[in-house]
C-alpha cells in the first residue's frame, strides 16, 4: 500500500516540475504584463496618487528618486522582467526583480503606516482600498512569486534548456540543505520584508549574516 502511495507522489512530484512552475509563470507574466502595458499607454499617476494619513509612500531610496524615472523603472520594469518569466529566461532574477517591484509598490500604496498589533495590520489583508491597507493581492503576488525564486522555471523554460545544453543540470538538481542554503532564505525573506517593515528586514539579514560568517569562520 506505501509502494503504491510513494510511487504516485513520486510521479506527481516529476510532473508538477514540469506544470507548476508553467502556471505560476503564465500567470505572473499576465499580472505584470498588463499592469506594464497599462503604464506605458497612459499618464505617470506616481505623483498625483492621493497619500493618506495611514500610507506609508515610496520606501528608501526610491522615495529620493524622481518620480518620472520611478514610473519608467516600473513601466519598464513589468514589461521586461515578465517576458523573461513567461519564456522562463533567468526566471530567479526576474522573479526577484518582479519581487522588489511588488513590495514597493505594497509599501507605497497598499501598506498601513500606523498598525500596533498583528490584528490590527491584518485588517488590510483585503482587495478594496481602506484605512488600513489594501494588500491582500499584492501579498498572493509575493507568494506566487516565491516559488520562482527559490525552485526557478521549472523544466519547460529557456533556463532548463541551457542547463541541459551545458551540461549543469544534474548539479543543479541536487538538493543542497546546508547552511549556505539558510542564509539564502533568511536573505529573500529580509529582501521581502525590508521595504515594508525594515525592522523585519534588518533582522532576516541580520540572520543569514551570522548564518554565513559562522560557515565561513567553521571551514
Amino acid at each position: 500500500m506505501y509502494d503504491i502511495y510513494d510511487n504516485l507522489t513520486a510521479r506527481l512530484r516529476a510532473s508538477g516540475e514540469y506544470l507548476w512552475p508553467l502556471g505560476l509563470r503564465l500567470i505572473m507574466f499576465w499580472e505584470f504584463w498588463e499592469s506594464g502595458i497599462t503604464k506605458l499607454h497612459g499618464e505617470n499617476w506616481f505623483a498625483d496618487i492621493p497619500w493618506a494619513d495611514w500610507q506609508k509612500g515610496f520606501p528608501w531610496p526610491f522615495d529620493l528618486v524622481p518620480t518620472d524615472l520611478n514610473w519608467l523603472a516600473a513601466t519598464w520594469g513589468e514589461l521586461v522582467f515578465a517576458v523573461m518569466i513567461l519564456l522562463g529566461l533567468f526566471t530567479r532574477f526576474a522573479a526577484v526583480s518582479l519581487l522588489v517591484i511588488t513590495v514597493v509598490a505594497t509599501a507605497a500604496v497598499h501598506w498601513s503606516a500606523e498598525w500596533g498589533t498583528l490584528g490590527e495590520l491584518w485588517k488590510g489583508y483585503e482587495i478594496t482600498p481602506g484605512d488600513a491597507g489594501n494588500f491582500k493581492l499584492p501579498l498572493l503576488f509575493v507568494v506566487i512569486l516565491l516559488p520562482l525564486v527559490f525552485q526557478g522555471g521549472g523544466k519547460i523554460s529557456l533556463d532548463h534548456v541551457l542547463l541541459k545544453l551545458t551540461g549543469r543540470d544534474s548539479y543543479v538538481t541536487d538538493r543542497i540543505g546546508d547552511g549556505i542554503a539558510a542564509a539564502l532564505m533568511f536573505g529573500i525573506l529580509g529582501l521581502t520584508t525590508v521595504f515594508l517593515e525594515p525592522v523585519w528586514g534588518i533582522s532576516f539579514f541580520a540572520v543569514a549574516l551570522v548564518l554565513g560568517l559562522a560557515l565561513s569562520l567553521r571551514r
